[in-house]
């Protein structure tokens, strides 16, 4: 198969022929003694000047500019970029110019190179590294959508959110303050993981191929299993694992998954997403409140020093405690109107009403929810818990102590958006095979997302499992809160796209 080369790709090509005619190999061992980086330089330099006079740092040219025998280049770093200050005379032995002609002035912008030599400040008082020696790492062959000037304003010639999804490693070399967001997100679920670690739980972790589908209502990716000739699907959540490892004696797990969900996409959903489970015995969902309060004010100290957040035009506040409505006390709080006591029919004709969309497949849990959705998701800005759900809505949730037909349930709603769900565990299990039944009832009315019956997960309650409370967690949406993201996609390394009929990557022209 032949491939199209732009211009620009063919000169560049060229030259790794010329490097390979002088000797030079354009992709040489990995090892380079890099001691330093361009931000640890900045930052120290300025206080001590004795420092770093003999500097070994590598990284990407993002800018050139060549004057005759003296050059000065941008290097980027995982870390930032600084100036390097090239004079042919100090590189070149004797009368012999072939490395400055032949070599550094052909470099390109997107080469990966290391230099050796000293920091010193230019006239312009810029920190710059006087080179002395330097390795051409990687030729780079296809030319980077390079920041321009127009109109005296400088723009990016990558912007465009489709291909920075698309070519993420190419959005993080020309967009690098995106890597911010990234480290954010890294360090959010370190701080969680510190905290359930500090509390005495374990991490574990439990299956992603399964051969039934459980632990929440959603569509599952299906796949087959050659050698067991088995139908086997993506795990849609981790819950009845972790559950089966409470019945087995641990006091407190917890898991950070990669949970897949053959649904929609858009700017809150990603087929492929990370949530943190955790299941702790002997608590109940009034105690796992207290404890998501804690552990995500926790988070937003640690990414922000500080509870408040600004995400978007909204400024929200972490700060404990957050407001608590029941579901339907939020309900009536924003439509008037109590629908608590209403029947099926009833509550199907609000729905309509309230212009929540609803079909006559969905039962009494599926309407309360599309109501809730439709008239209160998108008011809840600031961190509120909404508690106590119908059992109908709640399959794997234990039923309310002192509430005929409402579940130990909460969600934790933010920025208009469901951030985190949680239960009193649901540990009868002749009640957990009714729900389970009458889940398979709604399946053949037509829900694509009933839950399936599972006799193993049944088996193990029939052991025993204690009195637990039990939280899931979404990451990504905890990220775009945390990082003030507008879409998941921001959050995402790699985000699933949709195919690209067009053809790819049209390259810019070099200046």
């Amino acid at each position: 198969m032949s491939i199209e080369l732009s211009e620009q790709e063919i000169i560049r090509r060229k030259k790794l022929d010329d490097f390979a005619n002088l000797g030079i190999n354009s992709y040489p061992a990995p090892l380079y003694p890099v001691n330093a980086n361009s931000a640890e330089i900045k930052e120290k330099y300025p206080q001590d000047n004795s420092l770093f006079q003999d500097v070994c740092i590598a990284g990407r040219i993002m800018k050139q500019r060549i004057m005759g025998a003296v050059s000065f280049y941008e290097l980027q770093d995982a870390t930032g970029k600084i100036q390097i200050y090239v004079k042919r005379d100090e590189i070149c032995p004797d009368e012999d110019k072939t490395m400055y002609n032949s070599v550094f002035k052909k470099l390109d912008i997107g080469d990966i190179i290391g230099v050796k030599g000293f920091v010193f400040i230019t006239q312009m008082g810029e920190i710059s590294i006087h080179v002395k020696e330097f390795t051409l790492l990687s030729k780079s062959i296809r030319p980077l959508p390079i920041v321009k000037e127009k109109d005296g304003n400088t723009f990016d010639a990558f912007t465009d959110p489709e291909q920075r999804y698309r070519q993420r490693y190419l959005d993080l070399i020309v967009n690098p303050q995106i890597k911010d967001t990234f480290i954010k997100r890294t360090k959010l679920v370190n701080t969680m993981r510190n905290f359930l670690n500090e509390k005495g739980y374990l991490e574990v972790e439990t299956p992603i191929l399964q051969p039934l589908y459980g632990g929440a209502a959603a569509r599952p990716f299906k796949t087959h299993h050659n050698k067991l000739d088995m139908t086997l699907y993506l795990r849609i959540a981790n819950e009845l694992y972790l559950k089966r490892l409470i019945v087995g004696g641990f006091d407190g797990v917890y898991e950070f998954s990669k949970d897949f969900r053959n649904e929609g996409m858009d700017r809150f959903h990603n087929p492929e997403f990370t949530q943190m489970e955790l299941y702790v015995a002997y608590k109940d969902y009034e105690w796992m409140m207290n404890l998501v309060e804690e552990m995500v004010e926790a988070v937003a100290l640690a990414l922000h020093g500080t509870t408040q957040v600004q995400v978007g035009e909204n400024l929200i506040d972490f700060k404990r405690p957050w407001k608590r409505y029941t579901m339907f006390e939020a309900i009536e709080h924003f439509t008037g109107t109590d629908i608590s006591n209403m029947s099926e029919e009833e509550m199907f004709d609000f729905a309509k009403k309230v212009g929540a969309e609803v079909d006559k497949t969905m039962g009494k849990g599926k309407l309360v929810d599309e109501i809730f959705g439709e008239t209160c998701e998108k008011k809840l800005i600031q961190p509120t818990f909404i508690y106590d759900y119908p059992v109908e809505m709640s399959p794997l949730t234990k039923m309310h102590r002192t509430k005929p037909g409402m579940t130990e349930r909460f969600e934790a709603m933010c920025n208009g958006k469901e951030l985190c769900n949680a239960y009193s565990e649901l540990n009868d299990p002749i009640d957990q095979r009714k729900r389970f039944e009458d889940q398979l009832e709604l399946g053949k009315r037509g829900d694509t997302e009933s839950m399936v019956l599972d006799e193993d997960f049944l088996r193990a309650l029939e052991f025993g499992m204690p009195p637990t409370a039990g939280l899931g967690i979404g990451i990504d949406r905890l990220a775009m809160i945390m990082t003030n993201s507008a879409s998941i996609q921001d959050v995402l390394f790699f985000p699933q796209m949709r195919p690209q009929v067009q053809k790819e990557n049209p390259q810019p022209e070099e200046k």
